[in-house]
């Protein structure tokens, strides 16, 4: 039998997406993603001066503000021809690197976790564990008042196969709690070389206004040994657990088998990434190539011309337009759809192979998992792969933070041109974000964002090729059309932000 299921709005997500599912004899046979509201930072840029731009756009997010200042000072680094001094690069490093952490513990723990832990085992919870107890006693008495909540943040859940062992369940819930706690560490050490977060001001072309001192660097090392415990003690193996207890989402969720990053966490002043740039097409890889990307808006609200490089791109809303079913654009790749994230960043350094540390851990984490790396292309796959990346960029932060000299300049003397153009790639928690910046008159003349969620939660393209989230919806089983969990397991698993995405 065939019916129609709408989700909207997607709960436990940055910002308001929908998705219309169609399904067949319970599976799902075509997905539209569906971005509802739109903003229009683009249009916002225009006219005024460079400087405004990483201060505006990192409004687009408050998950990942960091991510759109450090995008745009890039694309005036470039405009500018300018290279930030060691320090400056490492305090850059240090702050995107924080915050990819912070963001996936937060992913995972407060968001998406919730979709396999029985939450309900918590109301009969007999033991004398202060933070269990005070959740018990706020679920029950929720439950018993009838009240709106339901049970505070955690209850009602869909009716759904959850996890069983109550151990697991328990820990996974005392570990939500004590994630709260973790991911403030991970807001507190970039806002120690960035001077507050979310919205740094110390962000600017050339490097980082905020200097480095010693005390500054032994109180990072205390939050990111904190840090450090959390992730390696109780993320990965909470991750393995869930894993463990669902063998089935190792085969659902698989995308468009197409991925793309950009290089992030540059080791040199001249480069050398220690996560690479490529497009992995068809388990080819191949380096990335700006000009090969280009956004469609046939089913987007946008009266602009389709199939522009970013470079000559329009924001023109058109909320009216007929066939049109989203705010998000459709940013293609020579033509194709490609899935961005932390996936992708692990399975082309994997395919790259010049990292062996990279290259090793993940080899590592497929042996735990008792997985091919096929498998990783999938709903338990992504949410491996941050718990992965937050380990390895633990490491990384320790290295760097060896590598701040005090006292020395974090950032270079600049002037703004009168006439310029710069892009900056780099790449965000939730995947590839670009920024394109042209100066005319020394003010802007145009701006383009191209960012992780617009890729994966795209709709339909000028070539009728749906996006990646909504391939992986595809052949998903749904067992009771009043309670998709399984979809949303789906969508929760690429941490869609559509306050990006709408930018």
């Amino acid at each position: 039998m065939k019916e129609t299921i709408s989700v909207s709005p997607v709960t436990r997500i940055e910002g308001h997406l929908g998705v219309k599912i169609e399904t067949d004899n319970g599976r799902v046979t075509s997905a539209h993603v569906v971005g509802e509201m739109f903003r229009g930072f683009e249009q916002i840029l225009r006219g005024r001066d460079p400087l405004d731009a990483q201060q505006v756009t990192q409004r687009i997010c408050g998950v990942c503000p960091v991510e759109h200042g450090i995008a745009s000072v890039l694309a005036q680094d470039a405009a500018y021809g300018i290279t930030p001094p060691p320090n400056g690069r490492l305090l850059r490093n240090l702050a995107q690197a924080a915050n990819f952490i912070t963001s996936h513990i937060t992913h995972f723990y407060l968001l998406s976790g919730l979709d396999f832990v029985d939450v309900a085992q918590v109301t009969t919870y007999t033991g004398n564990d202060p933070a269990l107890v005070a959740l018990r006693d706020w679920a029950k008495s929720e439950l018993a008042n009838n009240t709106v909540s339901a049970g505070g943040p955690f209850l009602p859940q869909f009716p759904a196969q959850l996890i069983r062992d109550p151990a697991l369940n328990l820990g996974i819930l005392r570990h939500y709690l004590e994630a709260i706690a973790v991911r403030r560490d991970g807001h507190k050490l970039g806002a120690l070389f960035l001077g507050k977060l979310p919205h740094a001001a110390t962000l600017i072309p050339g490097g980082v206004t905020e200097k480095v001192s010693a005390i500054q660097i032994a109180a990072a090392r205390a939050l990111l040994e904190r840090i450090r415990i959390f992730v390696e003690q109780v993320y990965l193996p909470d991750v393995v657990a869930v894993a463990g207890a669902f063998p089935a989402y190792f085969d659902l969720g698989r995308s468009c088998g197409n991925f793309l990053a950009y290089d992030v966490f540059p080791e040199t002043d001249t480069g050398s990434p220690f996560l690479p740039a490529g497009a992995l097409i068809g388990g080819r890889l191949q380096r990335v190539d700006a000009a090969a990307i280009a956004e469609d808006v046939r089913y987007s609200w946008y009266s602009s011309a389709s199939g522009r490089r970013p470079t000559e791109g329009e924001t023109v809303a058109d909320p009216h337009k007929s066939g049109a079913y989203s705010w998000l654009k459709a940013p293609r790749y020579s033509g194709k759809p490609m899935e961005v994230g932390t996936l992708a960043r692990l399975l082309v350094a994997y395919h790259d192979g010049r990292n062996t540390t990279v290259k090793s851990a993940i080899d590592g984490l497929l042996k735990a998992l008792g997985r091919p790396a096929a498998a990783l292309d999938s709903v338990l796959g992504r949410h491996a792969a941050r718990a992965l990346e937050s380990k390895l960029l633990v490491e990384c932060c320790a290295r760097w933070l060896d590598q701040l000299v005090p006292d020395q300049p974090t950032s270079v003397d600049f002037k703004i041109p009168a006439t310029a153009s710069g892009m900056g790639l780099t790449e965000a928690a939730r995947g590839a974000l670009g920024h394109w910046i042209e100066i005319k008159d020394h003010k802007i003349a145009n701006y383009q964002c191209v960012v992780p969620t617009t890729w994966n939660c795209s709709p339909r393209d000028d070539r009728d090729q749906p996006g990646p989230l909504e391939q992986s919806l595809v052949g998903t089983p749904v067992a009771d059309p009043a309670a998709p969990i399984e979809a949303a397991r789906v969508i929760r698993s690429f941490d869609p932000c559509l306050a990006c995405a709408v930018h």
